[in-house]
């Protein structure tokens, strides 16, 4: 049993269950002709999106201003993303939604948000690029509006968002901080790193994790500092200073271990 809160549009209801949660209910022609305060039974044909609200709003107060037509677009970004991430969060549907509703009218009015990240995001998150492109095609199909392939960057952090402990704005910090560390490496060797290398891949991955575990303040249970350090000592020099630059931007010590392990890494570039 569910109870209407508000109806988008014919295709879709903003509803409180039975538990007093609110979900999103999506399945053609559900909304049609439905009032606030409706007592609605069993609805086979709709999809239930759960809702987890963050003490500070509500679902109608989120929704209230979305496009609903830009929330069943979400809902079958999150629907695909759910076949290769089956325990990817619905509460990811409102601001990708949100998203997804302002690059529409980004693009109807000619404006081109750029993203200076979007090779690093794809090398972070090739499966959730890939969702992400998807969803842009079918955008694309069904509403004639061609979105740029940056929109689809944007969306693969919401998407991994849905699958992680991180929200979209820390994994956008995230990927920009270890983008830094790797322009900081590519001045001190003289050279540029190329962005479709798989070097290049495993090198950002590995700074965006350690960044991970440096937020996280996870121990690393490796020792090999002396060893690494005789072995490749450029390396270590350079793994030491990006430590130093990163420690900094974070505020928090950089372990040892893990400028053992950057070192490592950075010897397979160089």
């Amino acid at each position: 049993m569910f109870r209407v809160i508000k109806p988008l549009n014919n295709n879709g209801l903003l509803a409180l269950t039975e538990e007093g949660k609110e979900v999103i209910l999506l399945g053609k022609g559900i909304g049609f002709g439905k009032k606030s305060g409706e007592r609605l039974g069993l609805l086979p044909q709709a999809k239930v999106y759960h809702l987890i609200t963050d003490g500070e709003s509500s679902a109608l107060q989120r929704v209230n201003g979305i496009d609903a037509h830009a929330v069943e677009f979400a809902a079958r970004v999150l629907d695909e993303a759910r076949k290769s991430f089956p325990d990817i969060a619905d509460d990811i549907l409102l601001p990708m939604a949100d998203h997804i509703a302002m690059a529409l009218e980004r693009c109807r009015r000619g404006i081109r948000l750029p993203n200076p990240l979007q090779h690093d995001i794809m090398a972070m998150f090739p499966d959730e690029y890939r969702i992400a492109e998807q969803g842009i095609r079918a955008i694309e199909r069904e509403d004639g509006v061609h979105l740029p392939p940056e929109e689809a960057g944007y969306l693969s952090l919401h998407i991994h968002a849905g699958i992680s402990e991180q929200n979209a704005g820390d994994s956008l910090t995230n990927i920009r901080l270890a983008a830094e560390c790797i322009a900081e490496l590519e001045a001190e060797l003289g050279l540029t790193l190329r962005r479709t290398e798989l070097k290049y891949t495993r090198l950002v991955s590995h700074i965006c994790y350690m960044i991970l575990r440096i937020r996280a303040q996870e121990v690393v249970p490796i020792q090999m500092d002396d060893y690494v350090r005789k072995m490749y000592p450029k390396a270590y020099a350079l793994a030491e200073k990006l430590s130093v630059s990163l420690s900094r931007k974070l505020r928090l010590p950089v372990a040892a271990a893990e400028t053992t392990l950057l070192a490592i890494h950075i010897q397979r570039v160089l």
